[in-house]
């Protein structure tokens, strides 16, 4: 029997028993596999059941047809203000596919169907014919709904609606139908009417649009003609009343005979400033005594013939002073001749200079007639600038009204054109028609019978764990004796529980057990009280004899490494050093090359030639144990050991007077001291001792007098 022992600090003396448990699942599983039978059993009979009613159950058949939404409208089809508009045929959001859906699923789209494939007359639809008993049953104790409370359509629309399926296809505009139907050809022909009826309700919808458009239109067109005569005849009658009328180009009279008259005076004022400016240029040359070369003089027939003569009589003049004196009669009387027609070529000159002049005169008389007669016709067209204004205002509401009629008139052409079901194409087609299906649909036997199989398989090992854990059979224990230091007027008393020889040992004579099964026996107890305890480090120290708590700690690392748990027995007995005998080479590097600095881990750890455990020797150069236990970087090394390790066994020499044991206390889990049988009376005061020095769990071991050590025996086995 092992004793943990923990002392309180106000000396009282408590004895209490508790039980730490722990789930084993090993248990667990074998419970199961010994309840085999409560578990294949059931799910068996499930299986069978589940077989028997999916083959009982009446198959159906499904079949399903696709659509694809899309604008099916083409340049040809379209109202003639949109022709010329180029448009993405697929442009449709999802919130305009999820519309088509609901489209599909339309109470009246259905009514037809029922109507048109009689799917009243079909038992599958209508449960008043042909209902099965117990279905009948099921509705009579209100599982199911009773069927004759329902008018027939409603009955037929409701399975109608439980086998029919209208979904889209995500990322796409692709609609499926799908139906599912006791015989495989009604359900193809259902899923194809459907479809049908779905392509049908969207032309008839374009339809009674483009006929309540074209009724619309036409109620317009007849207020419009009225509106457009009382807007022009307004117009008519405003510029009869205001003299507005209009001349040729349709623009106004007043601003026709403006224009006119401004171009007369530009005229008039053109003419007047020609004439004067030739009649002076003639009367400067004739005043210079120049000859006249002016265009006007020269272009005078008279003045053209007095020049012929006057040169032909130069030419003579020229010719007879060559033989002649110029006092001759001869020559005097061409000189004379010449003299008398300049004279009349100036004399020429001056009546056309005169002419000119009164023509420039007649021109200012016909300026200054113009001028008045324009400046008249100015004010007459101020005092027409408002009626103006209100006669375009009329006339821009009269062709607004014009405008629209056209618009209207030509939209009425289009509406009616295209109200004949021919014009006129659905927003979809369809791209894969409903064929009947050769393979049901529901049930999936297989599926179900191996789902049903391991619900029940599941159910029974839930149900039987259940039971097993309730039971408590599946979870380790440990029996618990803490016992405190006694009062002062008490009599102390010995460990109550410490492994030795009990009562009925006692009086067996030494030779009727071996003392290697005692050991044996009693290090499996230990071992199973650390187990008990959990993981960490585990502190093995003892009172008396040093190579009996070498033994032991070897001993408990051992057989927790059977047990397939990870295991490092650390050497911290610098004087006997134990663990020596455990490592190939005795001079390899240690704890103490670890904790100075001079080795690693993976240099330091050595492998036990007797089990699995790890061993991690004294080191080089270590000579007494208290140096180890003041090393700085020995908490660390603890740590991390106890977070690889599940246990980490210490082999500490005489644990109780160890001197920096405290600092173990802060890491190790449990002590151990090891003691012979004939000094169980030591072993409260040690336990005690070590319960003050800070460890929270003390375990004495008692071993037999007459036990020889174990590493070596345990190494050769």
């Amino acid at each position: 029997m092992i004793s943990r022992m923990s002392v309180p600090e106000d000396g009282t003396s408590i004895a209490t028993e508790a039980a730490a448990s722990e789930l084993d699942l090993a248990a667990l599983a074998r419970a199961l596999w010994l309840k085999r039978n409560w578990i294949i059993v059931p799910a068996l009979v499930v299986a069978v059941a589940s077989f028997a009613v999916v083959n009982l159950i009446t198959p159906r058949y499904k079949s399903e047809a696709r659509v694809l939404i899309e604008s099916r409208e083409t340049p040809y089809s379209r109202a003639e203000s949109e022709r010329n508009v180029d448009r993405d045929r697929t442009l449709l959001d999802q919130e305009a596919v999820q519309s088509q859906v609901q489209l599909a699923l339309s109470r009246d789209l259905a009514r037809k169907i029922v109507r048109e494939l009689k799917l009243s007359e079909r038992p599958e639809f209508n449960p008043t014919i042909g209902g099965s008993v117990f279905g009948r049953i099921l509705a009579l104790v209100g599982l199911m709904r009773n069927p004759t409370r329902m008018s027939i359509e409603e009955r037929v629309l409701e399975r109608y609606y439980e086998r029919l399926t209208v979904y889209s296809i995500d990322r796409s505009r692709v609609i499926v139908v799908e139906f599912q139907s006791e015989d495989p050809d009604l359900a193809a022909r259902v899923s194809n009417a459907v479809v049908d009826g779905y392509l049908v309700l969207q032309q008839q919808s374009k339809q009674e649009a483009m006929r309540q458009a074209s009724q619309w239109l036409a109620g317009e067109i007849e207020q419009l003609r009225a509106r457009v005569a009382e807007a022009e005849g307004k117009v008519e009658a405003f510029r009869g009343s205001s003299n507005l009328y209009l001349g040729p180009n349709n623009s106004p009279l007043s601003a026709q005979q403006l224009g006119e008259l401004n171009s007369q005076l530009v005229l008039a004022r053109s003419q007047r400033a020609d004439a004067e400016a030739k009649a002076q240029l003639i009367r400067e040359l004739l005043r210079s005594g120049r000859p006249i070369e002016a265009s006007e003089i020269v272009n005078s027939e008279l003045i053209r013939r007095l020049n012929e003569q006057r040169v032909t009589l130069k030419a003579q003049l020229a010719e007879q002073s060559s033989t002649l004196l110029p006092l001759h009669p001869r020559i005097k009387e061409l000189k004379a001749q010449i003299a008398d027609l300049e004279s009349q070529t100036r004399s020429e000159a001056e009546k056309l200079v005169r002419s000119l002049e009164n023509d420039a005169r007649i021109g200012g008389a016909r300026v200054e007639q113009v001028s008045a007669a324009l400046d008249q016709l100015k004010r007459q067209a101020s005092t027409l600038g408002e009626q103006d204004v209100q006669l375009r205002a009329l006339e821009r509401e009269a062709k607004a009204q014009r405008d629209l009629l056209e618009s209207y008139l030509a939209r009425y052409r289009d509406a009616t054109a295209r109200e004949s079901p021919d014009a006129v194409t659905a927003d979809a087609r369809v791209i894969s028609r409903a064929v009947p299906s050769a393979i049901p649909y529901f049930p999936k036997k297989l599926p179900i019978v191996l789902l049903a199989t391991l619900v029940a398989l599941l159910f029974s090992m839930v149900f039987i764990a259940i039971g097993e854990l309730m039971q408590g059979e599946v979870y380790r224990r440990a029996a618990v004796t803490v016992e405190d230091a006694m009062p002062a007027e008490i009599e102390p008393r010995a460990p109550a529980a410490w492994i030795g020889a009990s009562s009925e040992e006692a009086e067996r004579p030494v030779s009727a057990e071996d003392p290697a099964e005692v050991r044996q026996r009693r290090i499996a107890a230990l071992v199973e009280e650390v187990r008990g305890l959990g993981h960490g480090i585990v502190a093995v120290g003892g009172m008396e004899t040093l190579d009996q708590s070498a033994s032991v700690a070897i001993a408990l690392a051992r057989e927790l490494a059977a047990e397939g748990k990870r295991v490092l027995l650390l050497d911290l007995d610098a004087e006997c050093a134990p663990s020596r005998a455990l490592v190939p080479d005795p001079h390899a590097p240690g704890l103490g090359d670890l904790l100075f600095g001079v080795a690693s881990f993976t240099e330091v750890i050595q492998r036990d030639p007797g089990s699995r455990a790890h061993v991690i020797a004294v080191g080089r150069g270590v000579r007494s144990t208290t140096g180890l236990l003041t090393a700085q970087r020995l908490s660390i090394v603890l740590g991390a050991l106890s977070q690889t390790y599940d246990y980490v066994v210490l082999l500490t020499g005489k644990l109780a007077e160890l001197a920096g044991a405290e600092r173990l206390a802060r890491f190790a889990r449990a002590a151990v001291l090891v003691a012979d049988d004939d000094s169980a009376g030591a072993g409260p005061a040690a336990s005690d001792a070590l319960a003050a020095r800070g460890f929270a769990h003390v375990m004495v071991v008692a071993v037999g007098p007459e036990l020889p050590p174990a590493p070596e025996d345990r190494a050769a086995a």
